[in-house]
């Protein structure tokens, strides 16, 4: 297993944790480093706990053991409450992008300003135009998500997550459902507001294309032994890993004479 020692340029720290479901153990014996402005890839096969790992990183479900550090600070008080405060810093895109059917794009963007800020409606509303701009939606303002495409939907999505200024996003299969050029357009975006903004990005997927093209590190998580096979950057581990199912996870689609040049 690759050394991980915490680094001072971290921003998020796991150590230690297990995801359960009762006695159902997904996870265990997680720990891993995301540093400032890098964008951090959770991947794996069908079942092994992505999703669960990034619920706990969010605040949404317990660790069954261990904790998520953010900037040094836990963010889980024992194994039931969670920091409210921390909760703060963290933008969230969810597969479907999460917007209400019966509000505009403003109006969904507006949200988390309406409640955790104390701007007028005037700024509001500039804040909700920038950041629509910002992922490629001007304009849009007063379209409802129904008269947009998949792809538009997920960029307003973004454009809500960003709304406070968070420090770190997650994205849970931003892909998903999206045809191959709406998912390089929103790769492209990724590592836009990763390289111009210094957000730290955390992503969970397992569609190839995004790996490499956006993943600056990863954890591979395995649903056979539970716990984590490998940490590094993506096409490091596709070469070079010492699990061999990691290698075989990130060569999917090769050729045979493709695998055995990479190695």
């Amino acid at each position: 297993m690759p050394e991980t020692a915490p680094s001072n340029d971290e921003n998020i720290r796991v150590e230690n944790l297990t995801v359960a479901y009762g006695d159902y153990v997904v996870q265990r014996d997680l720990s891993f480093g995301i540093r400032h402005g890098e964008v951090f890839i959770i991947m794996g096969g069908s079942g092994c706990g992505k999703s669960s790992l990034l619920r706990v990183m969010i605040g949404l479900k317990s660790p069954a053991g261990g904790d998520v550090f953010y900037g040094g600070a836990p963010l889980w008080q024992g194994q039931e409450e969670v920091d409210e405060a921390a909760l703060r810093g963290f933008g969230v895109l969810f597969q479907a992008g999460a917007l209400w059917s019966s509000m505009t794009l403003a109006e969904n963007v507006a949200l988390p300003l309406a409640q955790y800020t104390e701007l007028s409606s005037k700024q509001i509303a500039e804040v909700c135009s920038l950041k629509l701009s910002l992922v490629g939606l001007a304009g849009f303002e007063d379209y409802y998500p129904s008269e947009i495409s998949g792809g538009m939907r997920k960029r307003a999505g973004l454009a809500r997550a960003m709304a406070l200024d968070p420090e770190i996003l997650f994205f849970d299969e931003p892909s998903a459902g999206l045809d191959p050029i709406s998912s390089r357009r929103l790769d492209d975006l990724i590592l836009e507001l990763a390289g111009t903004l210094g957000t730290t990005v955390v992503v969970v997927t397992h569609e190839l294309a995004s790996i490499f093209a956006i993943g600056d590190n990863a954890v591979y998580l395995d649903a056979d032994t539970k716990t984590m096979l490998a940490l590094g950057n993506p096409k490091a581990l596709r070469d070079g890993a010492e699990s061999e199912k990691v290698r075989h996870f990130l060569r999917r689609g090769e050729s045979p004479a493709a695998g055995a040049t990479a190695t």
